[in-house]
């Protein structure tokens, strides 16, 4: 007789703020964003989800999110003369912040 094995929990692993966030993407295409739709990227851990994003940018810049998009991103294979490597995978986050609220990068 076959004893059922039960799932395993399912859980995410809570990330503290700091550790969530790698760094902002300051590029031409994000500071557009940021000024006409209030919408701020950052690169972010692969094992982020959303809800670890939205609270590690809540906690540390003390703003309301309104909206997280998570990308992630292949790592594109490179080439040096003979040798074949490639670019590391990365994991892109997009928030959009409340209205009212605004973070300074600079």
């Amino acid at each position: 007789m076959a004893v059922p094995i039960p799932p395993p929990p399912s859980f995410t692993a809570r990330l503290a703020p700091h550790q969530v966030i790698v760094r902002p993407l300051v590029t031409e295409k994000g500071m557009h964003r940021a000024e006409r739709h209030n919408a701020y990227s950052f690169e972010v851990v692969k094992e982020a989800n959303k809800a670890d994003v939205r609270r590690a940018v809540e906690e540390m810049f003390n703003v309301k999110v309104e909206k997280v998009a998570v990308q992630n991103k292949v790592g594109k294979a490179r080439r040096s003369r003979v040798r074949k490597t490639s670019a590391k995978a990365w994991k892109k986050a997009v928030v959009t912040l409340k209205p009212d609220c605004k973070i300074n990068l600079f």
